[in-house]
């Protein structure tokens, strides 16, 4: 059977085990075979419907405590487009044939998102092991009979997985407030080159797991000359903005003493091999002569930057691309180009999180960055910067962080 030939929907009902399909919003869109003969409900009585219309709380019972936590997971999945596995769960269920009278029931859940090309969570898999089995002990004649003993220590050890994942999930959040706020320490003012004005804007992935790499940089040069960069470190979180912050400084003092980009870039991949968590770091700094109307370039392994002409055609300046730093066990000299501009172009560096998306060619997502460009080329530095995170950015949030830096020529 080819992949053609497979019907997934099919599938989807014959998968052992509960899983269900959720939009983003907790309403059924469908349930698989086993979901609906475990919770006793038929597909009517689930799509279209509200989850917790449908497995509300147990009334009366504080220790009925199944879909508020259940709720909560649902929401981080959501809001952070990672999965969830929660902690065994206590989740009555009302009879349908005896209304008001509740099975005591027990699941194991686990909530995976599905993503779209912008990142943006468009489904969630709502998968269930029914274990109510496992708290229960068999007795004479067939009949269960509850082991009070064994229920209280399953009950327990869940409210503390419970607890546990909580300050897990508060631990995650604060690291990424501090590494977020370490890392806006780090970058610097645009105001420190002169008078040359850009406009630079950072944005911190939604994630906690994918934040705090990427950097711009702006350094005034002898005469009227300027040099800029942004750059992105592949790890997260604090050690991320601790390697980013010591990357960005050196590429900085080497930009004033260095003779062009190639060779301040040269000078940062030798200084890369002695950070640790360095490795692999894509960086782009480019030059501008405002005398000799020059911009001078060279990129390690880093998205090209976009010079939008006063006409609005885009050029990307593709020609001086290298390995990032550390690719190579020995040291290359890295590649140069130049191109000229006119007054009144724009020069547009960024980093990954602004334009890829997942499953999508570069070449598009660099076209859908120039259509921007072209689209918003009458405002100005600061408007466009602005124009561009609304355009590109999902709406629901990044999966990557972003730096942007547009200098007015």
């Amino acid at each position: 059977m080819t992949g053609a030939e497979i019907d997934f929907v099919e599938v989807f009902h014959a998968l052992p085990g509960m899983v269900a399909l959720l939009t983003p919003d907790m309403v059924f869109l469908d349930a698989n075979e086993d979901y609906l003969s475990n919770s006793g409900r038929s597909r009517e009585q689930l799509v279209g419907r509200y989850l917790f219309d449908v497995f509300p709380d147990r009334p009366g019972d504080p220790a009925s405590t199944g879909m508020r936590n259940l709720a909560a997971s649902l929401r981080r999945v959501v809001e952070t487009g990672e999965r969830d596995s929660m902690a065994l769960q206590r989740y009555d269920v009302e009879s349908l044939e005896r209304p008001g009278v509740w099975e005591e029931r027990y699941w194991s859940p686990v909530n995976v998102p599905v993503l779209d090309e912008d990142g943006t969570v468009v489904l969630v898999v709502h998968r269930v092991e029914e274990v109510t089995q496992l708290i229960r002990a068999r007795g004479g004649l067939g009949q269960e009979e509850r082991n009070p003993v064994l229920e209280a220590e399953l009950y327990t050890r869940a409210r503390e997985l419970q607890e546990l994942n909580e300050r897990l999930r508060r631990a995650h959040a604060r690291e990424r407030e501090v590494a977020v706020a370490l890392q806006d320490a780090l970058l610097p003012s645009p105001n420190l080159v002169g008078t040359h004005q850009a406009a630079v804007r950072y944005r911190p992935a939604t994630s906690s797991l994918n934040v705090c790499g990427d950097w711009y940089d702006l350094a005034a040069l002898s005469g009227d000359r300027m040099a800029v960069a942004v750059g992105d470190v592949v790890g997260h979180g604090l050690s991320a903005a601790c390697v980013m912050g010591q990357l960005r400084s050196a590429l900085s003092a080497a930009s004033r003493a260095a003779a062009g980009p190639a060779r301040a870039l040269e000078v940062l991949g030798l200084y890369a091999r002695s950070v640790e968590g360095a490795e692999s770091t894509t960086a782009v700094t480019a030059w501008i002569d405002w005398e000799a109307h020059t911009i001078r370039y060279s990129s390690a392994g880093h998205l090209p930057p976009a010079l939008l002409r006063g006409d609005g055609q885009v050029e990307f300046l593709d020609e001086a691309t290298d390995p990032p730093l550390g690719a190579r066990p020995e040291h290359v000299d890295r590649p140069e180009a130049a191109t000229d501009f006119a007054p009144g172009d724009t020069l547009v560096l960024y980093t990954d999180g602004l334009v890829e998306r997942r499953h999508e060619d570069i070449d598009v997502s660099l076209e859908r960055l120039a259509t921007a460009l072209t689209r918003h080329r009458g405002a100005g530095h600061e408007a466009l910067a602005d124009a561009l995170l609304s355009d590109l950015l999902p709406p629901g949030g990044v999966t990557d962080d972003t730096a942007l830096l547009v200098l007015p020529l």
